[in-house]
């Protein structure tokens, strides 16, 4: 790639970029996201309209609540739940800190899901942290 198309393909991004912010900064959104009361709450106290979706009470996840992902790695990583999965086969709910957790673990639920539990017997006794 030339100069002159990396200067147009930055130039290009940078527009879209200020464009974004523009959009994301304007007190009127598009849709039914202003007709939940909850995101203009959020909207409005300046938290961001994804913790809109942390569920209302608490759900009793795998391993209280932790990412699976990182029992598997011997921490206890805590999770709101407002990242989840249900196993279609025994119908456990777990609870994920991040979407990148979650897709990581769905690379191979079995597998992941027997590491967890393994890992959870060996911290279960050990403080969070």
């Amino acid at each position: 790639m030339n100069l002159r198309a990396k200067l147009v393909a930055a130039l290009a991004l940078t527009g879209s970029l200020v464009a974004a912010e523009a959009f994301a900064q304007s007190s009127v959104l598009p849709g039914a996201i202003n007709q939940d009361p909850r995101s203009t709450a959020s909207l409005q106290a300046g938290t961001g309209i994804w913790k809109a979706v942390v569920p209302p009470t608490r759900m009793a996840g795998a391993f209280d609540d932790n990412d699976p992902i990182g029992v598997i790695t011997g921490r206890r990583i805590p999770a709101d739940c407002s990242i989840n999965w249900t196993d279609p086969d025994s119908h456990r709910l777990f609870c994920f800190s991040s979407a990148t957790s979650l897709v990581y673990f769905l690379t191979a639920p079995k597998a992941n899901t027997a590491r967890a539990e393994k890992s959870w017997r060996m911290l279960k006794g050990t403080p969070t942290g």
